[in-house]
């Protein structure tokens, strides 16, 4: 299933870490902190985005 969020929401949404904007990872089901330094990844249950930052995947190593 893919994430559906309103565009509107999405608009004000930011990263509790570090404020940057979210991007939708459809494929993956989150939503990923667009800020490179910080890049966490917060899952979305049933449609609903959960910011918490013990909940967030780290970025993966590269």
């Amino acid at each position: 299933m893919a994430v559906d969020l309103a565009p509107e929401l999405l608009q004000i949404l930011a990263c509790p870490n570090c404020h940057a904007s979210l991007a939708v990872d459809h494929e993956r089901e989150e939503l990923v902190c667009t800020a490179a330094d910080c890049a966490l990844a917060y899952p979305v249950r049933d449609g609903i985005p959960v910011l918490l930052i013990d909940e967030a995947r780290r970025p993966e190593s590269q």
